[in-house]
């Protein structure tokens, strides 16, 4: 791809570097911006500028927010005896957009994956351990997607809470083997919730 001005090309390199964009993406982004106002521009740089410095991580459950306490951790008509452990902010908004789950959520932070370098002291499970095991959590709800690397991180947890007086349960297999959990349909995926299957069970049946 040949750029006639250095500046649109640094552009659209960098543009080409977020999941999902190519070059030729990336380009039609870049030529969009530069056809806008200059203050459309300068909000998009703000906005973003103000994330990065500014956003914070729940110190409950490690979802993003803006302040320390997210609103689902602060809401006290949330049941705190049910914790739904998610892989990352997206999968809270999949299930909250349900309206079926009224509990609280954990954020590992990720999954379980050795070829990726992610390991169980790179994401979030010592501090859900340590919930279970100072506070009141009858629940424990894995809704990671059903992945190889899903299940391993499943797996690990159940493993960790096994000496636990908790249930452990999953979510139904109503989504597809392998999918991710933010692509599955809300009624699916609330259905999952509502019929969800103790962990143990589903180890029997794999």
């Amino acid at each position: 791809m040949n750029f006639s001005s250095k500046l649109l090309e640094n552009a659209v390199n960098e543009v080409s570097q977020l999941p999902g964009i190519g070059k030729r993406t990336a380009l039609r982004l870049v030529l969009y911006l530069l056809k806008q106002p200059k203050e459309r521009t300068t909000y998009l740089t703000e906005a973003l500028q103000r994330l990065k410095e500014n956003v914070k991580l729940c110190k409950n459950c490690h979802n993003i927010s803006d302040v320390d306490l997210c609103e689902i951790c602060a809401n006290k008509n949330r049941n705190e005896e049910v914790i739904c452990v998610v892989e990352d902010i997206r999968d809270v908004m999949a299930i909250e957009s349900t309206g079926q789950f009224r509990g609280m959520y954990h954020v590992l932070g990720g999954k379980i994956s050795p070829i990726e370098g992610v390991g169980p002291q790179n994401l979030t499970i010592d501090s859900l351990v340590k919930k279970v095991r100072e506070g009141n959590v009858k629940e424990i709800i894995f809704a990671l997607s059903p992945t190889m690397e899903g299940d391993t991180t499943n797996f690990y947890i159940y493993k960790q809470l096994e000496n636990l007086d908790i249930n452990v349960s999953t979510i139904a297999r109503g989504i597809s083997v392998g999918n991710e959990l933010e692509y599955a349909d809300e009624v699916t995926l609330g259905r999952s919730i509502l019929n969800r299957i103790p962990f143990e069970g589903s180890l029997k049946q794999d």
